[in-house]
């Protein structure tokens, strides 16, 4: 059995994910920062549909706390699977923030900088000596690191260079026969920034080919498939998963 690590799996796109790998027979690492019970719901899900899964607590934005979760993830990987090695990283804890370049603040930057791009890069340095060779990393990044969309400017420069950073370890990790590929959603009905209001999902759904905004299964599925066997001489891409986003 495969085995997938999911960060910010409890809820929304990462919680889709973990289910849809589940779904495809694979064991899966949910992670959380905040919400026990929802991750617990979450593997929950997954062991009554005849899966396997286990949660584990990790903060993202905190680089100093993933030695910890390092060890944690190893004694779960050996009471759980019987193994000393897991396969597959899906980077996809993050949140949100809706504020102007003019009015953004330094902790604000900060916040948003440790999450979604010093966060991963150390989390899967840290991680790589529990990886299998041949294994598999995804990055999520988003649609708005190509479409430039006012108010989330912090957000979609470490998005941008989460997309660069993939190619980077697609590159260095290829001798381990490691892949790294991203996934780049675009407007999706999930909690990140609040969620989205009527009159927002109806402005994003009229910039989509496809006429709606996604739903988070709809990015799982492309997660679980991509890390699939049929999948695997997909390297170093950024795959926009959109609907068709301002095209």
């Amino acid at each position: 059995m495969k085995i997938v690590i999911v960060t910010g799996s409890s809820r929304s796109l990462g919680a889709s994910a973990a289910i849809e790998c589940a779904r495809s027979g694979m064991g899966v690492v949910v992670t959380y920062k905040s919400s026990p019970e929802k991750a617990e719901t979450v593997v929950k899900t997954i062991v009554e549909n005849g899966g396997k899964a286990v949660a584990v607590k990790l903060d993202v934005g905190d680089v100093g706390s993933f030695l910890a979760f390092r060890d944690a993830v190893a004694a779960r990987l050996l009471s759980v699977w019987g193994r000393k090695d897991f396969d597959y990283l899906v980077n996809n804890a993050g949140y949100g923030l809706f504020n102007p370049i003019a009015t953004v603040t330094e902790e604000q930057f900060d916040g948003l900088l440790n999450v979604h791009l010093k966060g991963p890069f150390f989390l899967t340095q840290c991680l790589l000596p529990l990886m299998a060779d041949g294994g598999h990393i995804i990055n999520i990044t988003s649609a708005t690191s190509r479409v430039a969309t006012a108010g989330v400017a912090p957000y979609a420069a470490f998005k941008g260079g989460l997309e660069v950073l993939t190619r980077y370890m697609a590159k260095e990790f290829g001798p381990r026969g490691i892949r790294s590929n991203s996934i780049a959603p675009g407007a999706i009905r999930t909690e990140l920034g609040g969620g989205l209001n009527d009159e927002f999902e109806a402005m994003l759904a009229g910039q989509t080919a496809l006429g709606r905004v996604g739903k988070p299964v709809e990015i799982g599925g492309v997660v679980a498939s991509l890390l699939s066997s049929e999948n695997r001489w997909i390297n170093a891409q950024n795959i926009e998963v959109a609907g068709g986003y301002i095209i």
